[in-house]
């Protein structure tokens, strides 16, 4: 019969195990240290009915990282990588602020709307060319993507002609910085998102599908699944969660930037992808460990800020706290530092193989 310190010890090590027990405590930890520099940094308040603090604010501006993160985990679920992302919110931004800038009545609803149809039509047409090069035309993802990742902040400058565009539109303004139910709008936006990927992914057979090719492409070819289509399915739901993070990054700054809009957030949704515990290699992955890694990444730039390192040192900051993060998932890094290794029961001796498993494998050429 166990003891209760034995049952205690068996249930502490079962949760430290859970693949979101680390991201989750270094958010709190990161939480945490801006507290001495800003006492009341969990304090919430309610100001003209909207609710402000920083809790707040790290999810409103991180909502954009968590739209691209969402995408780019499904694409590295199937083994791929989208490099092109930032861009593709650069395009979507221009488009959609060039087309509201040219109308007499900026506060139209049809003209908003059918500039923001425009600017995700933009979007999805990105990510189907990725997909088309990645799945029919057997080019390695990074190579594809990067493709749009150079040409396409070109494409975006040339819309723009290479100036920042301004708009004046409530309408607009609504989707990346305005508030509903006392909350800022991109929160329920980001919710909406997540919550439609949850559902596709996991209460019907679309995630398993996802899964099976990023672990076996050609093997889920052979038993009837439509690899490639599942790819360039995921690299266009990529594109379009990109854009939507597009609309959001304009319509809080009223402006599109082809050159800085969404720059480098190809990279920050790659970390938030890993820290969320989502292999690279492909397979199985975790959407609400993504959200998490997201969070952690935009909660880590507010404490870079909040604490005072200097502007020239915060990436190697973030880069230092991003191995931490991996390194604590690790669990060869874990045995080796904690001691865990050979705590266990000792492993069965592995039985001698009979003639069938001895076999060779056989291997299926293209």
């Amino acid at each position: 019969m166990s003891t209760p310190s034995a049952a205690s010890t068996s249930r502490w090590r079962a949760l430290t195990q859970h693949h979101l027990f680390w991201p989750v405590a270094v958010l709190v930890a990161l939480l945490l240290v801006n507290v001495p520099f800003t006492p009341d940094f969990f304090a919430i308040r309610m100001t003209d009915g909207h609710l402000y603090g920083s809790l707040v604010s790290i999810v409103l501006f991180g909502s954009p990282l968590i739209l691209v993160a969402v995408g780019m985990t499904l694409v590295i679920a199937t083994g791929g990588i989208d490099l092109s992302v930032g861009a593709v919110v650069a395009i979507t931004g221009a488009l959609t602020c060039s087309y509201i800038s040219d109308q007499a009545d900026q506060n139209a609803l049809a003209g908003v709307f059918l500039a923001m149809g425009i600017g995700l039509v933009a979007a999805v047409l990105c990510g189907l060319w990725n997909g088309f090069l990645v799945a029919r035309m057997g080019i390695q993802p990074i190579i594809a993507t990067l493709i749009i990742m150079v040409a396409g902040r070109g494409v975006a400058q040339l819309i723009t002609d290479g100036q920042i565009i301004t708009i004046n539109s409530e309408p607009y303004k609504l989707i990346g910085g305005g508030y509903w139910l006392t909350l800022p709008f991109s929160i329920f936006v980001v919710a909406a998102v997540v919550a439609v990927t949850v559902a596709l992914t996991r209460k019907t057979a679309l995630g398993l599908l996802v899964e099976s090719v990023g672990g076996n492409a050609e093997a889920s070819r052979l038993v009837g699944i439509r690899s490639r289509r599942i790819k360039i399915m995921v690299y266009m739901f990529c594109a379009l969660c990109a854009g939507i993070a597009g609309l959001m990054i304009s319509s809080n700054t009223s402006a599109a930037d082809g050159n800085n809009a969404g720059l480098w957030i190809e990279l920050d949704a790659i970390l938030a992808v890993v820290i969320g515990g989502t292999s690279l290699l492909g397979g199985r992955f975790s959407i609400g460990g993504t959200v998490i890694g997201a969070l952690v990444i935009q909660t880590l730039t507010t404490t870079i800020y909040t604490i005072g390192v200097p502007t020239q040192t915060n990436l190697v900051f973030k880069a230092a706290v991003v191995i931490v993060v991996c390194l604590l998932q690790s669990p060869k890094f874990r045995a080796k530092v904690f001691g865990a290794k050979g705590r266990g029961k000792p492993a069965a001796p592995a039985e001698p193989a009979t003639p069938a498993d001895a076999a060779p494998k056989m291997e299926v050429s293209r």
